[in-house]
């Protein structure tokens, strides 16, 4: 596991997801429907990279497809039972996990062929990750909406997709595939956006 910028003991965020995925936790490592649906189209040569990645299956089916895969959380709990599934299934070799905060981790433009963001939101890094886009690849992100704040008061604002985003915060040269609404299990509202840069 590489260290990326490294993530303080105490960061807010490295204490909430690994409180998450300490005691017990099992994950199913089944793949995000968006990850599933972008993986399935057109896509340049390049790496994948997979944003606030948790101890999902993105990276695992996409680096069962060939594609050599950053995977990237402040979770080093998650990042952890990540590489031993990657492991198990003899895909080591195609995933590079980063242990860091992306608010602060950079994201080099033009790098990658498919970016996907299924549970997180930063504007910035929203923007950051558009850009990291190659000519032709895919950016796919799912996100809370603001309308999920009225089930969950406690949820901030800054965690949370205003009206139209994250669709009108790309830049040009983005052709939008797909944006819709949908509540998740919980009854939350996300938002799914598949885009494709020109």
């Amino acid at each position: 596991m590489s260290a990326g910028d490294s993530v303080p003991e105490g960061h807010p965020d490295r204490l909430r997801w690994n409180a998450r995925y300490a005691g017990g936790f099992v994950p199913s490592f089944a793949p995000h429907p968006l990850a599933v649906r972008a993986l399935a189209l057109d896509l340049p040569d390049g790496p994948v990279a997979d944003l606030a990645c948790g101890a999902s299956g993105n990276a695992l089916l996409a680096a069962a497809r060939g594609r050599r895969v950053t995977a990237v959380d402040v979770s080093e709990l998650a990042l952890g039972m990540l590489s031993d599934e990657a492991r198990r299934r003899g895909l080591e070799s195609l995933v590079t996990l980063i242990h860091a905060d992306l608010a602060a981790w950079p994201l080099r433009p033009c790098s990658y062929a498919l970016v996907l963001c299924t549970g997180w939101w930063d504007r910035d890094v929203f923007v950051a990750a558009a850009d990291a886009v190659t000519a032709d690849g895919l950016l796919g992100w799912e996100a809370l909406t603001a309308e999920a704040r009225q089930a969950r008061p406690d949820l901030s604002p800054d965690w949370c997709l205003a009206p139209g985003e994250p669709a009108s915060l790309l830049p040009a040269g983005y052709t939008v595939l797909d944006q819709h609404s949908r509540p998740d299990r919980h009854g939350l509202m996300r938002r799914r956006l598949l885009a494709r840069r020109q």
